[in-house]
């Protein structure tokens, strides 16, 4: 009778232990150790899109990328500059259309 209640006591440690590991393992919110999490996926993207950007204008263009649920086509990007442009005409128009769509 005592082996079999010795047998039963080590069998719920080694449970119990087990069933805390398992829960403990990784943080809630935190990627796997060995992938990537999705915002760092796509800050590697915007990275990479970025190229020779420096200074405010990499900044503009790193925040409008990581904040983008999804990469605006070109047709929504002219779509967008168009209505921006409002009001602007002659070579201030062209400097302006030509700074947004290349963003």
């Amino acid at each position: 009778m005592k082996t079999l209640l010795t047998f039963a006591a080590a069998l719920a440690l080694v449970a119990s232990t087990s069933a805390f590991a398992n829960a403990h393992k990784e943080a809630p919110g935190m990627a796997a150790s060995g992938s990537m999490g999705k915002q760092q996926t796509k800050m590697g993207n915007c990275n990479k899109d970025a190229g020779e950007k420096k200074g405010d204008e990499r900044k503009a263009f790193m925040k409008t990328c990581l904040s983008a649920d999804k990469p605006m086509t070109q047709q929504t990007k002219m779509k967008k500059c168009n209505v921006d442009a409002t009001g602007k005409k002659g070579d201030e128009r062209k400097t302006f259309m030509k700074e947004c769509l290349s963003a």
